[in-house]
């Protein structure tokens, strides 16, 4: 794992952060680790469903910029007392492309994912890459 840090700011001056990079699928673990702690330092923490909805997301993304972005990831974190902000970037520069899901390739059912339990997603392509950030409500009923 390079570079994780968790900065975990309660006294309102900042949201609390998180960030990881990697470069294997060895690593999608340590993202979702990472995930898990720091769900784990908010206060409140958010119920388990919604820590479970966020490992899916962070899993999803990491692995997909490993598979399509070029080999690498840069994960962060972010929380306000409403919402949980995942961003994943990657060298790719272009955007996600959706496709059917795919049982035989094992494929194509991750960015559905990601959309469907994610209030909000959304894309910026740069030149050397791209972030994907997916913003997760802190419990049900949030919206």
């Amino acid at each position: 794992m390079h570079g994780t840090g968790i900065m975990n700011r309660s006294d309102g001056v900042a949201p609390p952060v998180a960030s990881v990079a990697g470069t294997s699928m060895a690593e999608v673990r340590n993202a979702r680790d990472l995930t898990r702690a720091f769900c784990a330092r908010l206060t409140p923490a958010p119920p388990r469903d919604a820590v479970d909805a966020l490992l899916l997301v962070v899993s999803e993304l990491v692995t997909n910029a490993l598979r399509h972005g070029g080999g690498r990831y840069l994960l962060e974190l972010s929380a306000t007392p409403e919402a949980v902000r995942v961003a994943v970037s990657d060298g790719e520069p272009r955007p996600p492309k959706a496709r059917g899901p795919d049982v035989l390739r094992c494929g194509g059912f991750g960015w559905p994912l990601v959309r469907s339990l994610a209030a909000e997603v959304s894309v910026r392509c740069h030149p050397k890459g791209k972030t994907i950030a997916a913003v997760l409500r802190r419990a049900p009923g949030d919206d």
